[in-house]
C-alpha cells in the first residue's frame, strides 16, 4: 500500500492519478488520504469531490482507495492558521498512513513550492536547516514521507492534468494575501 496526500488540488490530483496508473501495473494499492481542515466554506464540497474522484477512478480500474480525516480544534491564539493547518494535517496523514499499513507517503510538492519555501525561510531569518528547504524524502515514525516531484515544474504538472483531462479543486484561499506564501507568490 502506498499513500498519497490528496487535497483535490491540481498537484495532488496529478500525483494521485500518476501513482494510480503505475500502481495498477505493479499490482499495488494506493490510499488517497484527504484531510478536511474545516477552514473553508467549501471544505465539505472538496471532501465530496475527492471521494467521488477516487470512486470514479476505482471504477475505471485504478487501485485507489479513499480515506478522510476531519480535523477538530482551531489554532491557538498566538499560532498562525498556516502553521496549525500544516501541523494538524501532517499528524492526520501520518496516523492514517500508519493505520492503513503504508510505510510510504507521497506529497505533491514541486519545484515552485520548494523555491517558495526557501524564500519564506530566508525572509524569516532561518538558519542552515531552514534554508535547506523541503527534503525529497525523510523518515518520521516509521513512514517515508517522499516528494517525488520536487524537480518537476508547475507547468509540467499542469500539462499532465490537461493531457489526462483531470478534474481538480481550485482553493480560493491560495489567492488570500493574509497568508505569507500567497503574498510571496
Amino acid at each position: 500500500c502506498v499513500a498519497v496526500a490528496y487535497s483535490g488540488g491540481r498537484d495532488s490530483t496529478a500525483l494521485l492519478h500518476a501513482v494510480g496508473v503505475q500502481a495498477r501495473q505493479a499490482d499495488l494499492e494506493v490510499l488517497a488520504l484527504h484531510v478536511h481542515h474545516g477552514l473553508s466554506a467549501h471544505a465539505d464540497a472538496w471532501l465530496a469531490h475527492c471521494e467521488q474522484q477516487c470512486r470514479d477512478w476505482a471504477e475505471q480500474g485504478l487501485p485507489v482507495r479513499f480515506q478522510a480525516h476531519r480535523l477538530a480544534g482551531k489554532p491557538a491564539a498566538a499560532q498562525s492558521i498556516e502553521a496549525w493547518a500544516r501541523d494538524e494535517r501532517y499528524a492526520a496523514l501520518g496516523t492514517m498512513a500508519r493505520q492503513a499499513g503504508a510505510d510510504l507517503l507521497l506529497l505533491a510538492h514541486h519545484r515552485r513550492d520548494q523555491a517558495e519555501t526557501l524564500l519564506l525561510q530566508a525572509l524569516r531569518g532561518a538558519g542552515v536547516a531552514g534554508l535547506a528547504g523541503m527534503p525529497d524524502r525523510q523518515w518520521r515514525d516509521g513512514i517515508c514521507w517522499a516528494r517525488p516531484w520536487l524537480g518537476q515544474s508547475a507547468e509540467a504538472i499542469e500539462a499532465y492534468v490537461a493531457r489526462h483531462g483531470l478534474s481538480h479543486i481550485e482553493d480560493d484561499s491560495n489567492a488570500d494575501p493574509r497568508y505569507a506564501r500567497n503574498r510571496l507568490r
